[in-house]
């Protein structure tokens, strides 16, 4: 007699392909409506004696969530490379496996982040916002004048597998690149950057920033007041790591008194709620945490969750596992 399919739940819809696996390979509650929260997660997790957990950064599991999960779990699978919504140790020291979805999902976020920096370099959102009110005016030599991408000199802190791919394509537009690490990388991965041991001695020469750091729960900002000023005046931040990078009214001081000429975000503070005052502002290009939106992307993020869950249930390594 053929063994039990795994039992899983998910705490948000997948895509559609990930979850035809899901009815074919898995036993699975249909797919929320809307994500669950933790509290949800939990429970259904208790109702559908489930081994393993699909989740995103909308069901955190930290602390005493941690010592509710049910018995009956035996993997986290997230479907994301981002760690900072779990309590790994945690987690592993219950003897609950975790994967994550690392390189997947590199391309697509070095891509958008590429997007975030020619639209805050070149006034996107407020080309965008001039055109949908009709235009109305020719505009003058003078207006509305953006920055030329090309040539300038990028700041890349956080050289991982994302920051690499920026890399690489910041070499199409003849771009200058340095990057700061906890680490210097062997020359092979370093794209041809120039690397800085601390923080403080890259910023001033770069007229782009962009983040790829990890996010750590209470840490304080990257980028402050402090740090901030250390980037020339008129120069430009990308954000498309994780929002408690930056401190937000820092940011929104030095876009509004022209140290920062703009701003590309993907990612805030208080999501999916940003900072109204952050809003408001005309020089800053934003979009709702999508680094790896894209068909292919999360399809593939989906599938590696359903592999190490599979993998789970047979017995075998995990394809992706987090270890610590």
């Amino acid at each position: 007699m053929p063994s039990e399919k795994p039992r899983l739940i998910r705490s948000i819809r997948l895509p559609v392909a990930a979850e035809k696996r899901i009815e074919t390979d898995f036993i699975a509650p249909p797919p929320p409506d809307a994500p669950l929260d933790t509290p949800a997660l939990l429970a259904l997790a208790e109702k559908e004696q489930a081994s393993a957990m699909l989740v995103t950064h909308h069901s955190p599991l930290r602390g005493a969530d941690v010592a509710a999960i049910p018995a009956c779990v035996k993997l986290v699978a997230t479907v994301s490379v981002g760690l900072d919504h779990l309590d790994v140790p945690a987690l592993l020291a219950r003897g609950i496996k975790v994967s994550n979805t690392p390189d997947v999902l590199t391309d697509c976020n070095a891509d958008l982040t590429m997007m975030l920096i020619l639209a805050a370099c070149r006034r996107a959102a407020e080309y965008y916002t001039l055109m949908k009110n009709g235009w109305g005016h020719t505009l003058g030599m003078d207006e509305m004048l953006g920055l030329r991408v090309s040539g300038k000199t990028l700041g890349i802190v956080g050289m991982g597998r994302i920051g690499q791919a920026l890399a690489r394509r910041a070499r199409g537009f003849e771009m200058k690149v340095l990057y700061h690490n906890r680490r210097r990388l062997d020359p092979a991965q370093e794209e041809g950057a120039t690397y800085f041991e601390t923080l403080e001695d890259m910023l001033p020469h770069c007229t782009i920033l962009s983040l790829h750091m990890p996010g750590t729960q209470g840490a304080p900002p990257l980028m402050t007041a402090r740090t901030l000023g250390l980037l020339p005046r008129g120069s430009v931040l990308v954000n498309a790591a994780r929002g408690s990078l930056v401190d937000e009214t820092a940011l929104i001081d030095a876009l509004r008194s022209g140290h920062l000429f703009s701003a590309g975000l993907d990612v805030y503070q208080n999501e999916p709620h940003p900072n109204p005052r952050l809003l408001a502002l005309p020089n800053i290009f934003m979009t709702p945490h999508t680094g790896s939106a894209t068909v292919e992307t999360r399809t593939a993020m989906s599938m590696l969750a359903l592999d190490n869950v599979a993998a789970l249930a047979a017995g075998k390594p995990l394809p992706s596992p987090v270890t610590a």
